[in-house]
């Protein structure tokens, strides 16, 4: 706990020397205490850094965060899911912070390889590179293998040097922060700062499993192989391990480089479809949907293909959910509240005592807005947020998996507005969901089918079934936003607790004995 300690009051330091506390004053007013806490930590003998004035507020937050090392970045990151505590408006910020920190040298990753994968793997591999791109928690290498006597191009990306060392240690001193908030300023309480910083550590040390992302990227490959302009990259197991992860090399162009794509005879307008499209073929067909497609995870290769990269984040849908999804999108696409209602209650997902078409008079409340928009603000994303909020006042059980499919869709409909301003949400969803639908035959009368059979069996590796369990749990939170406390985790969490408020009382009475002595001998 001394160590805990020790790590706290570095990380103090280097939160106060930032602008982050004033930045956020001007947001939300810190306690007092925090602020006294804080401030005796930013005393400088050396002044502050000036760099960086003409920049926003926000800006400078992000810059601020950024130079802190990758925890605080996962923290920031992690909580621009979270505008329910630090609001809107920085919310948004945060979704821009870049996950880039300078590379470890070539040679502690040649090392890293050699320790994980075996010297004759190691010694199979040839033309590596150095560093090709650089993130907080691991770092990508060009290099070549031999693949069944083929020389192939292939991406090895490399966890950092003892980073799940350094982002636990740091990660627990900050939920000891979290815990004297919570202990001192009671309003925190419903922030729930704890579990917030404790969710964040589940989910990101997943993240540092990269068998994990193997696995997912194995997966989304065996589903996709048919699929006409969308391609992933294989994945090669002998060349991959917990912290080293070989697949195909890709020579792309970003897909935020619309300029460049139209130079390249790429018809942007046509990729707004087809992402769009992709991703709900995924969703609705599959049941299983890259959860994290923003502009730097997509390329487009040199045949025109979309090419995802990145598999940290994977979402799944059972049945009950694919067959939901579809429903309900076509149902308000058709502008069919009723059925929509419906869906909602043979599903089993609300009261069977509602006001049928009290429900759906709800449900139009949500979806006539939206048809009076034009094309470029309808949103199936922003649709499906606004639906789960008016589904929870009908006492609607939260679908983790929707929420992150939610989530994922806003960001995705984002990327196809900036390939075409003008890409219309509807038009472009409707043909997916009604051949599903079509293939399906009448979803609404074998429903009752699907909800005995409404959890989907995981595709996975027969090695990896108890890492496969914890990926899906820790995504279940990500989506959900909160610990069920029916979970492992969620007693992982109490006795973490627990022991914080064993050193609480501990350092108060060693605080009370100090006083004492301090009285007796002065």
């Amino acid at each position: 706990m001394i160590k805990k300690i020790f790590i706290l009051f570095k990380l103090a330091r280097k939160l106060a020397k930032s602008d982050a506390l004033k930045i956020v004053s001007k947001i939300h007013e810190p306690p007092l205490i925090i602020k006294i806490f804080l401030g005796i930590f930013s005393i400088s003998p050396f002044g502050k850094n000036n760099q960086n004035l003409n920049l926003s507020d926000e800006e400078r937050l992000c810059n601020s965060i950024q130079d802190m090392g990758t925890t605080f970045i996962k923290l920031g990151q992690f909580l621009s899911t979270r505008p329910d505590i630090i609001g809107e408006e920085l919310s948004k910020q945060f979704e821009k912070l870049q996950d880039k920190l300078p590379p470890f040298s070539t040679f502690e990753a040649r090392e890293m390889i050699k320790k994980d994968l075996g010297e004759e793997i190691y010694n199979s591999i040839i033309n590596f590179t150095n560093p090709i791109a650089a993130a907080s928690v691991a770092q990508v290498h060009k290099a070549q293998i031999n693949d069944d006597k083929i020389i192939k191009d292939v991406a090895i990306k490399i966890l950092r040097p003892n980073i799940k060392k350094i982002f636990n240690e740091e990660i627990d001193a900050l939920m000891l922060l979290a815990y004297f908030i919570e202990s001192i300023v009671k309003k925190t309480k419903r922030l729930k700062l704890v579990e917030v910083v404790f969710l964040l550590k589940e989910i990101t040390n997943h993240e540092m499993d990269l068998r994990l992302e193997a696995a997912a990227a194995n997966e989304f490959v065996e589903n996709t192989k048919n699929d006409l302009g969308f391609h992933v990259p294989k994945i090669y197991w002998n060349y991959t391990s917990k912290s080293v992860l070989t697949l195909d090399w890709v020579e792309g162009i970003s897909i935020r480089e619309k300029d460049i794509l139209e130079k390249n005879n790429i018809n942007t307008e046509k990729l707004a479809t087809d992402i769009i499209q992709h991703f709900l073929r995924h969703a609705v067909r599959d049941g299983f949907f890259h959860a994290d497609m923003h502009e730097g995870n997509l390329l487009i290769d040199n045949d025109g293909q979309i090419v995802p990269v990145d598999f940290g984040i994977m979402g799944r849908l059972d049945k009950l959910n694919k067959r939901y999804l579809a429903e309900i999108l076509f149902g308000f696409i058709q502008r069919d509240y009723k059925k929509v209602a419906e869906i909602h209650l043979v599903a089993g997902l609300v009261p069977k005592d509602i006001q049928i078409d009290n429900f759906a008079q709800a449900l139009r409340s949500i979806g006539e807005p939206i048809f009076g928009h034009s094309e470029k603000d309808i949103s199936g994303g922003k649709l499906l947020k606004q639906l789960f909020n008016i589904t929870e006042k009908f006492n609607m059980q939260t679908q983790p998996q929707l929420l992150l499919l939610q989530k994922t869709m806003v960001v995705v409909e984002g990327v196809a507005r900036k390939l075409n301003v003008n890409t219309n949400i509807w038009e472009t969803s409707k043909p997916v969901l009604e051949n599903w639908l079509k293939e399906t035959k009448d979803p609404i009368n074998n429903i009752t089918d699907t909800l005995k059979d409404s959890a989907e069996v995981l595709k996975r590796l027969p090695e990896l079934p108890k890492i496969m369990d914890k990926a899906n749990q820790a995504l279940t939170y990500l989506a959900s936003g909160h610990i069920p406390q029916n979970s492992n985790s969620y007693s992982a969490l109490k006795e973490k607790e627990l022991e914080m408020k064993s050193f609480r009382n501990q350092s108060i009475i060693g605080l009370l004995l100090l006083v004492f002595l301090g009285f007796i001998v002065f």
